[in-house]
Order: structure tokens, then sequence, then C-alpha cells
């Protein structure tokens, strides 16, 4: 008769599994294929992304005269 694995034990075999065939690298590229991430990109991208042709144009004089780029 066989034994049920719980899920813990499949995870760690299966971690386990990955590493030996993968490796370390390429095993966090698989398994990042399977994020889905979180949040809303569309939101967050306009809080942090600078629409503003003005503000950008003087953030990159302000960067060229403190000589950053």
């Amino acid at each position: 008769m066989m034994k049920t694995k719980t899920l813990h034990e499949i995870h760690t075999e299966g971690m386990e599994a990955l590493l030996k065939t993968l490796g370390p690298v390429d095993m966090v590229r698989f398994l990042m294929m399977f994020d889905q991430g979180e949040g809303d990109y569309t939101k967050e991208r306009k809080k942090w992304l600078k629409t503003d042709l003005h503000e950008i144009s003087r953030e990159i004089r302000d960067l060229k005269m403190k000589k950053i780029i």
C-alpha cells in the first residue's frame, strides 16, 4: 500500500529535485515563471512614472549640472 505524502513533503521533494536538476540559479528562474505578482501595475506605474515632460527635463538639467550624467 502506498503512503500519501503531505503537501509539505511534496513541496520539499520537488524543490530538492529542481535544485539537483537545474542548480540554484536556474531553479530560481524556473520558479519565477509561476509568480503572478501582486498589486495593480497600471495604478502603481502612474505613481512612480513621471508623465510631465517639463519635470523630466528639469531633472535631467539638474543631473547634468551636478555632473551625474
